[in-house]
């Protein structure tokens, strides 16, 4: 895992090749809505891109983590499917029910059933390269999502030069994450991590929650500001050290939701000592995001080495799709 952490600058130079050299086959017109189906390693790139084309869009784009989708999906519905090993049963079914309700389907993954579904459908299929574990493949998936938003005219290509400006921040600073990322992993062993986020860095608060659970076999929760502030702050009344809450933060995060910010601070100080401040770096919206996923993955692993577990290890995931399997 730590290879693969290592090498996501080469894999967003990689993605782009990807995404620049597909050519789609499907006709252009006018959709209504943009649904992206997919769960886990696979669907966290439609969340950060969902949080990216917030203020870009002007027809609704939604996540979907289900076997099911909305009732408004039909002809006029753009439905991305993003499944890395192309076997997720919950996607595979929501990609029927695409189907099935006349929608047109884009297919991301490296192969399994959805590669054939796409062949026999004569869908658009963007193919990744194959063998890694979905949730080292962010890059590869988020960026196609971007060239697809793109080419149906949702979005412009300016992203480009954000991923390509992100390459270049985390090569220069790749001594640098790899010194924080450990030091915060010693402060967040032993503990339940906290973490908390502008809503338009939510996905990014997302990923850094599932690499915790999935690399360091810990749990922990997530939440948005300022959402929390009109519930979850409520709940914080006992004091116990073995939370620790880290904020991650922007400097171009909406002046009132860093307001709100450093009033929860002190708040929250009542009941653990430990809150650490996580701030990005960067000028476009893809430097702080990469820069803050980039550095949060390598947290993740250290965790998993001062945790003595294995990074790679998801046995009972696999457990479960062998119960399932059996249904």
């Amino acid at each position: 895992m730590k290879q693969l952490v290592q090498a996501f600058p080469t894999q967003l130079k990689e993605a782009l090749i990807i995404g620049q050299s597909y050519r789609f086959r499907t006709p252009k017109k006018d959709f209504k809505n943009v649904v992206l189906t997919g769960l886990g390693g696979s669907g966290i790139g439609g969340s950060i891109v969902q949080n990216y084309v917030a203020d870009k869009m002007k027809v609704p784009f939604l996540v979907n983590k289900d076997y099911t989708l909305p009732a408004f999906v039909n002809e006029d519905t753009l439905v991305i499917v993003s499944s890395y090993s192309g076997n997720t049963e919950e996607t595979l079914a929501a990609t029927s029910q695409a189907l099935k309700n006349k929608a047109t389907v884009i297919c991301i993954t490296s192969g399994g059933k959805l590669s054939e579904i796409s062949k026999k459908k004569n869908l658009d299929c963007i193919l990744l390269p194959a063998g890694m574990p979905p949730r080292s493949c962010l890059g590869y998936s988020m960026t196609q999502v971007l060239y697809i938003l793109n080419h149906f005219g949702f979005i412009k290509n300016d992203f480009e030069k954000g991923i390509k400006a992100s390459i270049k921040l985390l090569e220069t600073e790749q001594k640098n994450i790899l010194k924080q990322s450990k030091a915060l992993a010693k402060k967040l062993i032993g503990k339940t991590p906290i973490i908390y986020t502008a809503t338009n860095f939510e996905g990014v608060g997302v990923r850094f929650r599932q690499q915790i659970n999935e690399n360091g076999k810990m749990l922990c929760w997530h939440h948005v500001i300022p959402e929390m502030n009109h519930n979850e702050l409520v709940g914080w009344r006992d004091k116990d050290s073995s939370r620790v809450v880290v904020f991650l933060r922007n400097e171009d995060d909406y002046a009132r939701t860093q307001m709100r910010m450093e009033i929860n601070k002190p708040v929250i100080k009542k009941y653990t000592p430990n809150i650490i401040e996580l701030w990005s770096k960067g000028k476009t919206y893809f430097e702080k995001v990469f820069y803050i996923v980039h550095l949060t993955d390598w947290v993740s692993v250290h965790l998993a080495d001062l945790h003595g577990v294995d990074a790679m290890d998801i046995k009972v995931i696999d457990h479960l799709k062998d119960e399932l399997a059996k249904a």
